[in-house]
């Protein structure tokens, strides 16, 4: 008898995890590896957020919460919502989950099924066609053109639909390209779902951290129509540096939240009690810390752009958000695996390949790293380019 579901097998293990796990497995042999593929920020969680949940603990916060989340933080979501991206949502339509990983599988667990078919934009983040997978419908994945920046366009959205199309994701700021869409873009987009009715799983879990000016603009804020098709997700991983905490959010309309509040019921019950007084206070709190945070991103940004782009052979877009860039190295002949195989081996680098993100053309550095870790990486990696050359 076969003891796995099929399910369980179709999955392919997240190759940003192998490659990180590999690299601190030879940091803690002792060689000096540069890491560029951890997708969080190098920053500690600012103090009163550490606070707040150490205070939770002590008070004796310690018990099961509504599997939905605390009442004052769903009412603290939802204001920031309207206050922030003009998102009229109630609290009884957000639903407070374990990360915003978790979040975007909710959503797709509680309206995508066997015989649906989801469009994902490459490169895209490596976790939603396995999402899709798991919930039974199929990913249609739909390559983008590096001189569009990496992004669908609404012709290339409505020549991958099928009458079986049930939803698009767009993560914008986009993991891994960084990808950030006008108010124009989604306008025209929103427009081709509308009209299709089509619904958008819009990732906005990186919506602070944006360069040069660029306004950041929620999809389902532009109006009725797609605000009945948009499941809003975010969380507070990114901006408030809380990787661990695993705390996302969805906001939706009300039969698509409370289905995401039935299946967490059963599944993981209430996000951590103590952590979500930690997010009450993010949210409440000081928000100085995200400038910061982003100014130091935009340095990184700025440096690394340079260097990859004075390298013979290396072309990149230059990121207007997120931490994340891509590299075109498929003028070396190379495979992005094998790239990076031989890249962390010859010069001790850890990036990741784009095969993981569907575009084998690139690979993907992250710069939520030390500025001195990025100089010195990119030396190696000049100098590993300039080998492949001769």
């Amino acid at each position: 008898m076969e003891q796995l579901a099929q399910r369980a097998t179709t999955l392919t293990p997240s190759l940003t995890l192998a490659i990180d796990a590999k690299a601190k497995k030879l940091k803690a042999d002792g060689v000096d590896v540069a890491g560029f593929g951890a997708g969080e920020p190098d920053f500690d969680t600012p103090q009163h957020i550490k606070d707040a949940a150490a205070k939770a603990l002590a008070d004796g916060f310690t018990k099961y919460t509504p599997s939905s989340g605390i009442p004052e933080l769903r009412a603290a979501i939802a204001e920031k919502l309207q206050k922030e991206n003009g998102l009229d949502y109630q609290p009884s339509q957000v639903i407070v989950n374990c990360g915003a990983k978790h979040s975007c599988y909710n959503a797709i667990l509680a309206t995508c099924q066997a015989g649906d078919e989801v469009i994902i934009p490459a490169p895209y983040w490596l976790s939603y066609p396995e999402m899709v997978k798991l919930a039974e419908a199929t990913p249609v994945l739909v390559p983008t053109r590096e001189e569009n920046g990496f992004k669908i366009t609404p012709d290339e959205f409505r020549n991958a639909m099928t009458p079986a199309t049930k939803m698009i994701i767009l993560n914008s700021p986009s993991n891994p390209a960084g990808s950030l869409y006008s108010r124009e873009e989604l306008q025209a987009l929103a427009a081709v779902a509308v009209e299709e009715g089509i619904l958008m799983l819009a990732d906005e879990i990186y919506e602070k951290i944006t360069y040069d000016g660029a306004a950041f603009v929620s999809l389902a804020s532009l109006g009725k129509d797609i605000y009945d098709l948009t499941i809003t997700v975010n969380g507070f991983s990114k901006a408030y540096a809380m990787t661990g905490w695993r705390l996302g959010y969805v906001a939706a309309p009300e039969p698509i939240a409370a289905a995401i509040d039935a299946i967490q019921s059963h599944s993981t019950s209430n996000p951590t009690s103590f952590a979500q007084k930690g997010a009450l206070a993010a949210l409440q709190g000081d928000q100085s810390f995200i400038s910061a945070m982003v100014k130091a991103f935009a340095e990184r940004r700025q440096f690394m752009y340079d260097r990859l782009t004075s390298i013979p052979g290396v072309t990149c877009v230059k990121p207007m958000g997120a931490f994340y860039m891509l590299p075109n190295i498929s003028s070396f002949g190379l495979t992005s695996s094998e790239f990076c195989s031989r890249l962390l081996d010859e010069q001790k680098v850890a990036c990741v390949p784009g095969l993981a993100f569907g575009d084998d053309r690139v690979i993907r550095f992250s710069y939520a790293c030390s500025l001195e870790n990025i100089q010195k990486g990119l030396d190696r990696f000049a100098a590993f380019c300039g080998s492949l050359a001769k």
